[in-house]
């Protein structure tokens, strides 16, 4: 397993604030929940919120307004949510294809990377039938395609990235637990 993590930019962040990002099936939710409560913050799901502000599921806004539609409620949410204070975020998968939302996020807290390897995150979501972007027939391309799309994004921002590979979500929360501590002493932010 990688961890690594950029040289700590402690001016740009709100200490308190860590948001995870990743392709869908990462596991950003799951290791989210468990990592919020162990670090006493509050766990926002971005798609969540954008499902109670709506009364809709996201595969609706999808249909009705499509993906630029969705992006745009996305941006919304992020700007809305990256505000709070201590908290914990799991992103939307897509939410780094907008510049302003790469820089919202670089800027106001904590960046973590879970990264995993496509046919990790195709063995993770092969029963999932409520995922806009992979209604197609070969969800194995449809990763591999976004990943080719949306590495480079996330390595941009990410403070910290953290290969996600089979490891259970208590192991994994353990070990960015770890890893968000030394950034922040990095940082000089204890």
């Amino acid at each position: 397993m990688g961890y690594t993590s950029r040289p700590a930019r402690a001016s740009d962040h709100i200490p308190e604030n860590i948001f995870l990002v990743g392709l869908m099936g990462a596991g950003k939710t799951s290791v989210g929940k468990l990592l919020a409560q162990r670090l006493g913050k509050d766990f926002y799901d971005c798609d969540h919120e954008i499902e109670e502000a709506t009364g809709v599921k996201i595969a609706v806004i999808f249909e009705i307004e499509g993906e630029s539609g969705f992006r745009a409620r996305e941006s919304k949410m992020l700007v809305e949510l990256a505000n709070r204070k201590n908290v914990l975020i799991a992103t939307g998968g897509g939410a780094v294809l907008s510049v302003a939302n790469r820089k919202l996020l670089a800027d106001r807290g904590i960046v973590v990377y879970l990264r995993a390897a496509p046919v990790d995150l195709w063995r993770r979501t092969r029963h999932d039938r409520h995922r806009p972007l992979l209604k197609t027939e070969d969800r194995m391309a449809r990763f591999e395609q976004l990943f080719a799309e949306r590495d480079p994004l996330y390595l941009e921002i990410a403070d910290i990235i953290v290969d996600t590979g089979s490891q259970s979500v208590g192991a994994l929360a353990n070990k960015l637990q770890h890893r968000i501590e030394e950034f922040k002493e990095q940082a000089g932010e204890r």
